[in-house]
């Protein structure tokens, strides 16, 4: 039996949703629960193929726990080494990458000391920091958010250096980013499953908590197009099963205001009886898919294409005493055409050695005759 755990936290309409929506397909050998952890000891493993990571973030007993997991073969949504490794500020870089389009954005030293740091543990920082450049590049007015946040949590606007230093005087020991305002005709908030499942969604952040999300009818259907291309081609970039994009449309153009939510909300309650049917349907489906084709005892987790790009797509055993599989994987032209050249130069040599060969016992012959 190929088992399906969620692992959730607070929230209470998307679990048991999810659990419930995954038996009623009655796959076979396939069956959804919420995950129970009774002891955790290195070497023994879990009974999960697949698990939904929904809290992890907060709890971090349960990221390690979901790393021994992964290293078993459970195919854990989302990566949790990639997601703990994982901020905004990179993220940022990474989508430049893409060709997407991205607001100016700069990273900045926390307000108060970390703790168990002193001055002398920031001999390498200057200063004091060259303000004057930063808030130059980035213009006002801007916005100050925490480089790994989420929720909309420690969020400001800021319209002038007076500005910023009085709100960054109280962010205490969080590491902040100053990014450009994109002043937008529309917005967008899109969730991603799967690297291909998109769903774009009008948004509006400044409205209360249940009034954010709006009509899916609203919008351009051909803008909305290149969103979801663009949510997708991101999320795989990135290696995240389940995740939410933020986009900003400014005078026809999509910017990527946030693409670092690895567990969105999902309460039908906030999100809508449509946008909540569609999130446990897709969820519900992509889970199944992933049980479907875990292999034990292999790496089945999600790496993102700009950490896989210069290796060979492979599955490789990382249980001791478990046999090796290899995904196959189809040759490139270039590959092809090496691969033809060795066979050649291969059958050339076996051809020169027969000729030596037969060269050699007919010579051998005409001597006994004489």
């Amino acid at each position: 039996m190929k088992k399906i755990g969620l692992l959730y936290g607070q929230e209470n309409s998307f679990p048991q949703a999810f659990i419930d929506r995954v038996n009623a397909k009655n796959v076979n050998n396939v069956a959804a629960e919420f995950v129970s952890i009774d002891k955790v000891i290195q070497g023994v493993p879990n009974k999960y193929a697949v698990i939904l990571d929904r809290i992890s973030q907060d709890v971090p007993f349960y990221r390690t726990w979901l790393k021994q997991a992964a290293l078993e073969g459970t195919a854990v949504i989302n990566n949790p080494f990639w997601w703990s490794a994982d901020d905004k500020f990179v993220n940022n870089e990474l989508a430049a990458r893409t060709g997407v389009n991205v607001p100016k954005t700069a990273l900045l030293p926390s307000r108060d000391l970390p703790d168990n740091t002193t001055g002398q543990s920031f001999r390498n920082l200057v200063y004091p920091f060259d303000w004057a450049s930063i808030f130059a590049h980035i213009g006002f007015p801007a916005y100050m958010k925490p480089y790994n946040g989420g929720g909309w949590k420690h969020v400001y606007k800021v319209n002038s250096p007076e500005e910023f230093f009085a709100q960054h005087a109280h962010t205490g020991q969080l590491v902040m980013m100053l990014q450009e305002e994109i002043e937008y005709d529309s917005y967008y908030r899109c969730y991603c499953i799967g690297g291909k499942y998109v769903r774009v969604i009008p948004y509006d952040p400044y409205q209360p908590p249940y009034q954010r999300y709006l009509d899916k009818s609203q919008g351009d259907d051909d803008l909305k197009g290149v969103i979801s291309e663009q949510v997708a081609n991101l999320n795989r970039y990135l290696g995240y099963d389940f995740n939410t994009v933020e986009i900003a449309v400014r005078s026809g153009i999509p910017y990527v205001i946030d693409f670092w939510n690895p567990a969105p909300e999902a309460d039908e309650g906030a999100i809508g009886a449509e946008n909540f049917e569609w999130v446990v349907e897709t969820a519900a489906n992509y889970a199944i898919e992933r049980a479907l084709r875990q292999l034990p005892g292999t790496d089945n987790l999600t790496w993102g294409v700009f950490m896989t790009h210069a290796v060979p797509g492979q599955q490789t055993a990382i249980v001791p005493g478990v046999k090796k599989t290899t995904a196959k994987k189809s040759a490139t032209p270039v590959e092809k055409k090496s691969a033809a050249k060795k066979e050649a130069a291969v059958k050339k040599e076996a051809t020169s050695k027969k000729e030596a060969a037969t060269k050699k016992t007919t010579t051998k012959k005409a001597k006994a005759k004489e």
